[in-house]
Parts: C-alpha cells; structure tokens; sequence
C-alpha cells in the first residue's frame, strides 16, 4: 500500500471514530494507524505472540468499551518474568513479577492512566471466577517497537493475563481456549491481595497467544 492510500486510510479511520463518537457514546472506534515495522531477529514469540509485519496496518486506540458489572473482553497470556514477550517491567510499579501471579495487563481505555493500578478485578470464563491485580498497561496506542517486544498494539478490549490466571481459571495450556477466550470482568472494591496459581509445565499444542495477538491488514 502507498504512502497516499496509506493517508487516506488514516483520514478514513479518523473521520469514522469523530462520526461514531457524536453519535453513541459507547462505542469505541480506532484513534489512527500505526505502520508496522521490521522487528529485530530477537523478536520473541512466547505465548505464540505476534511480531510485527513490515507495512501492515495496525488499528490503535486511546478508548476502550465502557466498563460495567459485566464487561466483555478477550482474555489473552503474556509473560510478566523479565526476558519474557511482555517487554519491559510492570508499568503500575516498575517491576517484573512472577508467572504464577495472579496479574493482569489492561488494554489502554481500561487502563486509565494507572486509575486501576493495583486494584483487583474479578475475570469470569465458563462460570468460574477468579480476582486478579492489575499491574500493568496492555498498550492499545502503540507497539512494534524494543518497549513492545517488536509485537503490534493491543486491541481496545484486552485483558492480558499472567498463566497464574489462565490456571486459576481451570484452562490448560493445551486446550483450544487457552490464550484467547471471551470473557467477562468488572471492578472489586477494597484493597487488592497478590494471589498466585500453580502453574502446569505442559505445553505440548498449546495454542496460546501474546499480548497484542492482532492480524495485521495490508
């Protein structure tokens, strides 16, 4: 795609949320696009994350969905451990923290600012449900880059989990659901507790997905 058509597209998308925004105020349209470039060879794929494409187009997003007492979002996996495909340390506290947290990353609407930072939410798959503390910003403005781990932005509704969560949740790491399952989640008043999970070593077909797991458009 041209730079032209690559202009055009932008102004398209630009155009859609303002019309969109004027008339609901619950829906949440792309902010812009961002142009994707060629990652490193270090690029890493845990969790079966998804590194950038060269000249594709990613949506990005200063919004997310409104947040109920049921809010609907797509659960994925990410590593929190330093050296892992969640990039650099927690963004709430500035540290890494340990796979068997129970932790999440929320996409940047959600996220607001750090509004939700070290505050419990409680995630419900498939009837059960568990509380996770939020640490971090599962970036929605921004990505392809070394504080991204070279992966695109998240999408607008993210909830991006540590395996504690996805084993607190009763999901195996080779079921066909680990790594992207729709969900529901809603704020818990009161102090939030780190809790963690015991954490199963399979792998063997493991269809998980990184954090910003999103199909690049040409």
């Amino acid at each position: 795609m041209g730079i032209f058509n690559h202009s055009l597209l932008a102004a398209a998308i630009v155009l859609s949320a303002l019309a969109s925004n004027s008339a609901s105020t619950t829906t949440c349209q792309p902010s812009g696009i961002l142009i994707g470039l060629k990652p490193p060879s270090s690029c890493n794929t845990a969790h079966d994350s998804s590194c950038c494409v060269q000249g594709a187009d990613y949506p990005t997003y200063t919004c997310s969905p409104p947040a109920t007492n049921a809010t609907q979002a797509t659960l994925t996996v990410n590593g929190f451990q330093a050296g892992e495909d969640g990039g650099s340390p927690a963004e709430c506290d500035g540290l890494y923290h340990s796979d068997s947290e129970l932790i999440v990353a929320l996409s940047t609407g959600w996220y607001a600012g750090g509004a939700r930072c070290g505050k419990s939410i409680a995630i419900t798959y498939n009837g059960k449900t568990v509380l996770a503390k939020v640490v971090d910003e599962c970036d929605s403005t921004a990505g392809c880059d070394a504080e991204h781990s070279y992966q695109p932005p998240c999408t607008n509704n993210d909830v991006d989990a540590s395996p504690g969560v996805w084993a607190a949740l009763g999901v195996s790491t080779n079921a066909i659901d680990y790594g992207d399952a729709n969900i529901t989640w809603e704020d818990v008043t009161g102090p939030a507790t780190t809790s963690t999970a015991t954490l199963s070593v399979t792998t063997t077909g493991s269809q998980t997905r990184g954090m910003c797991s999103i199909p690049p458009s040409f």
